[in-house]
């Protein structure tokens, strides 16, 4: 009889089989908690609007502000001149219009130097708006392929529009000197009043730019609308012309006529100030900034979908 063990002499032993690893789902252990490392979910209110994350991409706001600076201008014959001779025209015919034809007041100034400064003022506020609407369409590709705050395309503007303001300044510093006109304390108003002036720009502009997501029309609405405003604005001319009481009260609805009055009144120091109307246009401006950023962070959601 042959031994069991000379029974596989002359054959291949056995190969070993390792055995298949299984992964195991995680159990979790008790009085063991794991925390995810970043939760990405929709946040509301003021709580939506991450001050800290717009820091951080701070290099992206500003490359998006130094391009749109560059690209503004590129391949004009007269480049930033521009920013310049457009007042400058729009000034001389108010002169002529409401100066000479209408014979309206100018608070003891040249008509010409009045009516600079209050589109000084303006052109702020409407090229601030203009682009800010505009903003996210005009970077539809970034938006759709890219992650980065949202709010950083409007807010990104902002820089064009203090280069193309001081570059008018300077015109109107010389303006003033070529007509006598000296700068009062009143001045020192000046910097709050055009933070006031761009707040509303842009809360208007953000919430505009995310409903033109959706509804492109607006690209062509504003525009529009702004020309009606330039005029229901005491741009060119001053509100004490209006004698109505009732009408001067609608007229102050408008949150830019106070704030044009109190432009005027710090640059030239001609004219009178009124505190609650003031007031009550900076209530405005600050209320539609935080609406504009709250409303903006609450649609952007759906802009890689439609842009």
């Amino acid at each position: 009889m042959i031994p069991l063990q000379s029974a596989n002499l002359g054959t291949a032993p056995p190969q070993r089989v390792e055995p298949q690893k299984t992964v195991e789902p995680s159990i979790p252990v008790e009085g063991l908690v794991v925390k995810p490392l970043l939760v990405l979910g929709p946040r509301s209110g003021l709580a939506g609007l991450d001050a800290a994350e717009i820091w951080r991409y701070r290099g992206l706001l500003l490359t998006l502000a130094t391009r749109d600076v560059k690209l503004r201008y590129k391949q004009t014959a007269l480049g930033v001149l521009w920013v310049v001779l457009q007042p400058l025209i729009a000034a001389a015919i108010f002169a002529i219009v409401f100066g000479r034809v209408a014979g309206l007041p100018s608070a003891g100034v040249p008509y010409f130097v009045f009516s600079f400064a209050g589109l000084l003022a303006w052109n702020a506020f409407n090229s601030t708006l203009n682009k800010a609407s505009a903003s996210v369409v005009e970077n539809a590709q970034l938006v759709s392929k890219v992650y980065f705050p949202r709010l950083i395309l409007p807010l990104s503007t902002v820089l064009s529009t203090l280069i193309d303001f001081a570059v008018a300044m300077g015109l109107m510093i010389v303006l003033m000197a070529w007509y006598h006109v000296a700068p009062r304390w009143q001045v020192l108003w000046l910097p709050a009043l055009l933070a006031l002036f761009i707040s509303l720009a842009i809360g208007i502009g953000m919430y505009a730019a995310a409903l033109m997501v959706a509804y492109r029309d607006l690209r062509y609405v504003i525009p529009v609308l702004l020309q009606f405003l330039l005029y229901a604005s005491p741009v060119a001319y001053s509100v004490s012309v209006i004698h109505d009481a009732r009408l001067r009260r609608i007229f102050f609805a408008n949150p830019l006529t106070a704030l044009l009055e109190a432009f005027r009144w710090s640059l030239l120091g001609q004219g009178q100030l009124s505190l609650p109307w003031l007031g009550y246009s900076a209530a405005v401006s600050i209320f539609l900034l935080g609406f504009g950023a709250v409303a903006f962070r609450r649609m952007e959601r759906k802009f890689a979908d439609v842009v």
